[in-house]
This record gives C-alpha cells, sequence and structure tokens, in this order.
C-alpha cells in the first residue's frame, strides 16, 4: 500500500494553508504554518506569481495530500469520476469522501485522516459486519460502519464514543453502540475541504 511517509507539515507549508494534516496540533501554536507561513526550501520564503498550470497543479496537490493518496491513484479517481453522470470535479470529491479510511475520520474515529487510515489498516471497522482493513475501500448509500467488537473495550474507542463528531448530513451515527450509516452520497455543499475542483478538471483536460 503506497503512502507518502514524510513530514507532514511541510505540505501545509508548501501548500501556504493549513490542510489539518497532523489533527489537535494544527490547531495550536505548534502548527508548522503558524510558526513558519512560507513555504519549505532554500527559496521558500521568496514570493512568485504562479501561471495557470502552476494554480491548477497545486490544486490538485492539495486535494492528494489532504486525503492522503498518491499520483497514481489520485489519477485513477480522477478517470473514474470522469466516467460517472454529472460533474467531473463534484464526481472526483465525492470518491474521495466514500473512502473507507475518510469515512471513518468525519465519524470522528481519529484526529486525521491519517490516523483514521491507521485504525481502517489495523482492522478495527467493520462494513455490514464483515471485517474490512482496506483504506481505500468504496463504501455506498445504506452500508453499515461499525467498530469491531475486540476494539470498542480499548480505551481509544471509549474516547471517540464520548466525544461524537458534528457529522456531515450523509452519514447518521449511533455513537454509543458504535455504528453509522451512509444515508445518502455526499453533495458538494457538505464537503468542506479547501479545494477548487474546477482547477483540477481544468489541469486533467489539457
Amino acid at each position: 500500500m503506497a503512502r507518502y511517509t514524510g513530514a507532514v507539515c511541510r505540505l501545509c507549508r508548501r501548500e501556504g494553508q493549513k490542510l489539518f494534516l497532523k489533527g489537535d496540533r494544527c490547531y495550536t501554536d505548534k502548527c508548522a504554518i503558524t510558526r513558519r507561513s512560507y513555504a519549505p526550501g532554500q527559496h521558500g520564503a521568496s514570493k512568485k506569481k504562479l501561471s495557470n498550470y502552476g494554480l491548477q497543479l497545486r490544486e490538485k496537490q492539495k486535494a492528494k495530500r489532504i486525503y492522503g493518496i498518491l499520483e497514481k491513484q489520485f489519477r485513477t479517481y480522477y478517470e473514474r469520476a470522469e466516467k460517472m453522470r454529472g460533474m467531473s470535479g463534484e464526481n472526483l470529491l465525492k470518491l474521495l469522501e466514500l473512502r473507507l479510511d475518510n469515512v471513518a475520520f468525519r465519524l470522528g474515529y481519529g484526529a486525521s485522516r491519517n490516523e483514521a487510515r491507521q485504525l481502517v489498516t489495523h482492522g478495527h471497522f467493520l462494513v455490514n459486519g464483515k471485517r474490512v482493513d482496506i483504506a481505500s475501500y468504496k463504501v455506498s448509500v445504506n452500508d453499515v460502519i461499525s467498530v469491531s467488537e475486540k476494539s470498542r473495550a480499548t480505551e481509544k474507542f471509549k474516547v471517540f464514543a464520548e466525544n461524537p463528531k458534528t457529522l456531515p448530513k450523509w452519514l447518521s451515527a449511533n455513537p454509543e453502540n458504535f455504528e453509522a450509516t451512509v444515508i445518502a452520497e455526499p453533495a458538494r455543499e457538505d464537503i468542506d475541504v479547501p479545494v477548487n475542483e474546477t482547477l483540477i478538471v481544468e489541469l486533467y483536460s489539457k
């Protein structure tokens, strides 16, 4: 399973904004953007005007980094989105939102998508009663996501249950039973990531 293993704070600095890749740390004074708001590297502090291509590229990189996936997989998602009905950019974000690791994050299991992804790969979740440890697994409407019986007893999941997260409209949860249901596909207004998907479509359309 390919994934980025470098320093994630550098990614936020490269994009010039908080991507909230480290969870709670991003809300403190220790956040890299708060301390050094310029891009990493020798020439990071120098300001450069981006071309149209540069703007499009940065938007694609930002989306990849938010959802924690690499180029080849991201391109596959885009090609799949193009074949779906509707707008390709919105379809792309919808597919990314329906990844199991992202759903686990949206449900409050993990302070960041990276932490939620780790919980998925360690086998803590069931989909419709069956154990799924593939972070990219695509959930569908009416799927029931639950925490395995063994994992519910751990202190980490008890904390998650005691501090339920505000959910997007397309998810419904019962924290006491460690269960949630996908009640609809996410609409664009329900996806709060700071990404302009139109620029991504323009980049791939060249």
